[in-house]
């Protein structure tokens, strides 16, 4: 298992590797200081199995960072850590693609029990974020944009495929579509397939879109 660690502080990275290797006991940490070097440590070692990096790094903004590794490697599960327990921040980061959102300030039990949900395919969402009045804006008729790859996976939907079709159309595995459909319930804040499809379809995500 192979793990992307970016994090321009040298002692949180030493500080969570423990952590990461109860993940499992032959893991294999790739480590980045800064958006540029994560960017070129993805391309010297090919696929990983989870990348985990800081919100605010050197290279770019959080956001910004967030947005643009995930439409390069689309397929690949991305959790923020970060110090900031802003709902707004953790709210923003999810909408661009993170499958986790993990505060720095978490014990070492919940960052691997966030770590582990999101490898089995859910999405991490702090418990400080479930608590928050304002939770996930329930009453907002307008759903958080989505990236360009879960667009494609929501149009597949809309055409009646099932995650073995959605995956051969879009030449990625399973357990990928499976990801991808969990963050596309939660932004839609939808609980099926089937209120996924009524969303997309209110959108203009048709089969012909």
């Amino acid at each position: 298992m192979k793990v992307l660690l970016a994090d321009d502080h040298p002692l949180f990275r030493e500080g969570v590797k423990p952590v990461l290797h109860k993940l499992d006991a032959r893991l294999q940490i790739i480590e980045a200081i800064d958006y540029p070097s994560a960017f070129s440590a993805m391309h010297q070692t090919g696929e990983v199995d989870l990348v985990l990096i800081d919100l605010h790094m050197p290279g770019m903004s959080g956001v910004e960072g967030v947005i643009r590794f995930r439409a390069a490697f689309p397929d690949i599960p991305l959790v923020v850590l970060s110090a900031s327990e802003l709902a707004e921040d953790i709210h923003r980061l999810l909408a661009a693609g993170a499958l986790g959102y993990i505060t720095k300030s978490s014990p070492s039990e919940v960052i691997l029990g966030a770590l582990r949900l999101v490898l089995a395919g859910g999405v991490y969402i702090p418990l400080s974020l479930l608590n928050h009045p304002n939770g996930f804006d329930q009453d907002s008729s307008r759903p958080a944009p989505l990236t360009s790859r879960q667009v494609q996976v929501l149009r597949e939907l809309v055409k009646g495929q099932s995650n073995k079709q959605i995956a051969v159309a879009l030449n990625v595995t399973e357990g990928t579509v499976k990801i991808h459909l969990a963050a596309i319930f939660r932004i839609l804040k939808v609980n099926n397939r089937t209120e996924a499809v009524l969303v997309a379809q209110k959108m203009g995500l048709n089969e012909t879109a």
